[in-house]
């Protein structure tokens, strides 16, 4: 078992973050702006959050990315790692939000979207990068570097990307993912 919630806590302050301004600026993620970023990230708070509860998802919040909505969504990551930090959240398999992986693979899977997207926030507000905790960076480069190269959907990541030599693990993290550190 895995804690998601010091990634948690480092995305959130930066959803809080976002100002009207910000949402239209790019990230790193290939063609998504901000908004689109936090959408993603709305989808995947309460997708995994029905996952690890093995209930149906309420499905993301409407509206303009006000400063309520954007609250709303760091409750829903924090509700994310809370409902991973259940033991049984990691017990057996499941398909839904997509291929039948096995639960651990799944928590693995929502560390990661957490981690990165910190990394891609924080570069398109232009931010430091909020620190984690050197366990949960090392849980998420171990997933990466093997689940990546070889994920169901290859699609959803780019090019891996070689890191300076002396990159910290964030950065190793990234440049699995086709992000440039």
């Amino acid at each position: 078992m895995i804690d998601l919630t010091p990634a948690a806590r480092a995305l959130t302050p930066l959803v809080t973050a976002v100002d009207a301004r910000g949402l239209d600026a790019p990230t790193p993620c290939a063609g998504w702006s901000v908004a689109d970023l936090l959408d993603h990230l709305d989808v995947v708070a309460g997708g995994f959050t029905a996952l690890a509860r093995g209930d149906d998802d309420a499905g993301p919040g409407t509206g303009p990315w006000d400063a309520a909505r954007r609250a709303a969504l760091a409750s829903r990551i924090d509700a994310m790692a809370a409902a991973w930090a259940d033991p049984t959240a990691w017990e057996g398999t499941a398909g839904a939000p997509g291929p039948e992986l096995p639960r651990p693979t799944w928590g693995r899977i929502g560390l990661t979207e957490l981690v990165v997207h910190t990394w891609d926030l924080a570069r398109a507000l232009d931010r430091p990068v909020p620190g984690m905790p050197d366990e949960t960076l090392a849980a998420c480069h171990d997933h990466v570097v093997v689940f990546v190269p070889q994920a169901p959907l290859p699609e959803l990541w780019g090019d891996p990307v070689t890191p300076k030599p002396d990159a910290g693990l964030l950065d190793r993290i990234v440049a699995v993912t086709g992000r440039t550190p």
